[in-house]
């Protein structure tokens, strides 16, 4: 499987039906999560930990992949995350609402593991629209 074809997968198959036993055919030991220019070591525990919080929120929850880019070894990934607010999130009483989330994936990927992890979410527009939160 092409590093691209992988990545989409990882996403719309793996994380999408929460095959958490296949993490670690996807993600390095060695994973960082980048936030800015600061790298933060999560491993493949620390991946899986961030998904299984991620499922309790929104148990239902699958990533279409919209487009894909490849340069060198980084894989840029645009999608639609779609799911159900079943849990509490950040303070946010679950509602039942299903929600659209729209975002980026940047993931560094050597001998065919993600091993640096970095993108962001649209988060603010979604629960704004959504009724969620107050425009300031």
């Amino acid at each position: 499987m092409e590093t691209i074809e992988k990545i989409k997968y990882f996403y719309e198959t793996v994380i999408s039906e929460n095959r958490i036993d296949k993490i670690a055919e996807f993600i390095s030991s060695d994973c960082c999560v980048k936030t800015g220019e600061k790298m933060i070591p999560v491993g493949i525990e620390g991946m899986r930990e961030h998904i299984k919080a991620t499922k309790q929120t929104y148990p239902d929850y699958a990533m279409k992949i919209t487009r894909q880019f490849c340069d060198g070894d980084y894989v840029i990934s645009e999608f639609v995350m779609e799911g159900t607010h079943t849990g509490e999130w950040i303070g946010i009483k679950p509602t039942g609402k299903r929600l659209v989330f729209t975002g980026i994936n940047i993931d560094k990927v050597n001998n065919g593991l993600i091993i640096e992890h970095s993108g962001a979410v649209n988060t603010f527009e979604t629960l704004l629209e959504a009724g969620m939160i107050g425009a300031i």
